[in-house]
């Protein structure tokens, strides 16, 4: 039998980073590199998987996916079966192979778009057509409780919905969102620092507990709810309401720049987000804040920051696209002298989100 191809890219955020969870706005752009999944149903109800990355393969039953070792690649594909089980997706068992040019640890949300992938291939091939919505909504349930990661809804909603040539204005509240065209004459460049700090994935866990904090202490349901910050709000939840009622805001401002084509002012809100992350939500480290100063230095670069976790992990560049070649191998360069490691720089468009190959 045939097997069908199903894909699901991987996004980079142009601003509006660590707001997901507390219902803000967001405007991630889906990229060309992406996860891709070949699966043939079997007749039994097993899952058999293939790593190619990894090179290792899982087999488990599909009434008991959960007994897995923490931490390991599989715990992605084993939550996505449970969770679309739950959803009252009855599937049959497949083989699949997977196989993905998404860069890990880098920020690029290679996890989404596994997962993803994996979801849209297993209930397609069960028979089951589900809303993109709910698609998203069962893999970040499936991140949440196999890979404990408490993620907000961008990752898996960018990777289910992302439009080709398109940012995306989202609102992770009311989950309403817009295409926001990225206009032809600029590119998107995603520099690799080729650094994650080991502390990356518990820090991620205490920002979301300092903001879940600082909504408990003002009163409300989430910060995106907060009118101003109260005087009786100090230390670290102080500083995290601040950064993300203040990036809300710019996240608003900078859709609306893009719309109009000016890269200018949407650039200075990039450059802005970087310095928040880097001071109030303390996520950055130096060799992201050593990236972002010497890509602010190159000719044709509109806006320059942080994007993902944080902690390492990518840089995101908005750059003039005859700029582009030049912006390569200076970057490349001044980050080897600074830092004594070769970063990958990768150039993408806004890509299509997950959908099936033929």
């Amino acid at each position: 039998m045939t097997p069908r191809i199903f894909r699901a890219p991987g996004r980079v955020n142009l601003i509006g980073e660590h707001v997901d969870y507390s219902e803000g706005f967001v405007l991630p752009a889906a990229i060309d590199f992406a996860s891709t999944v070949a699966i043939t149903p079997r007749l039994d109800r097993r899952i058999h998987v293939h790593s190619r990355q990894f090179g290792e393969a899982v087999e488990f039953p599909l009434e008991n996916p959960g007994d897995f070792e923490f931490g390991h690649w599989s715990c992605y594909v084993r939550g996505v079966a449970a969770k679309l089980e739950e959803a009252g997706c009855v599937l049959m068992g497949a083989d699949l192979a997977i196989d993905s040019d998404v860069p890990m640890g880098a920020g690029l949300s290679s996890s989404a778009a596994l997962e993803v992938s994996v979801a849209l291939a297993l209930a397609t091939v069960s028979g089951f057509v589900l809303p993109g919505l709910e698609l998203a909504r069962i893999c970040q349930s499936a991140e949440h409780e196999y890979a404990k990661t408490r993620c907000g809804i961008m990752d898996q909603f960018i990777a289910v919905n992302g439009v080709e040539g398109h940012a995306l204005l989202l609102d992770c509240r009311s989950m309403e969102h817009k295409s926001v065209p990225i206009p032809p004459a600029v590119r998107m460049i995603v520099c690799n620092t080729m650094v994650k700090h080991q502390l990356a994935a518990s820090e991620y866990n205490n920002r979301r507990k300092d903001c879940e904090e600082a909504a408990r202490i003002i009163g409300v349901r989430s910060l995106r709810d907060a009118p101003e910050i109260p005087d009786n709000l100090s230390g670290n939840p102080r500083r995290r309401a601040q950064h993300v009622l203040e990036e809300i805001a710019r996240t608003r401002e900078a859709a609306a720049a893009l719309i109009s084509g000016d890269l200018t002012q949407f650039g200075s809100l990039m450059n802005a987000s970087h310095a928040s992350l880097r001071d109030l939500f303390e996520v950055s480290c130096v060799e992201l804040d050593t990236m972002v100063e010497i890509a602010r230095r190159q000719p044709g670069v509109y806006g320059a920051r942080m994007t993902g976790g944080g902690f390492g992990g990518c840089t995101v560049n908005l750059v003039d696209a005859g700029a582009v070649l030049g912006f390569r191998e200076t970057v490349e360069r001044e980050y080897f002298t600074c830092m004594g490691i070769k970063p990958q720089i990768y150039v993408s468009a806004a890509a299509a989100g997950a959908r099936e190959l033929t």
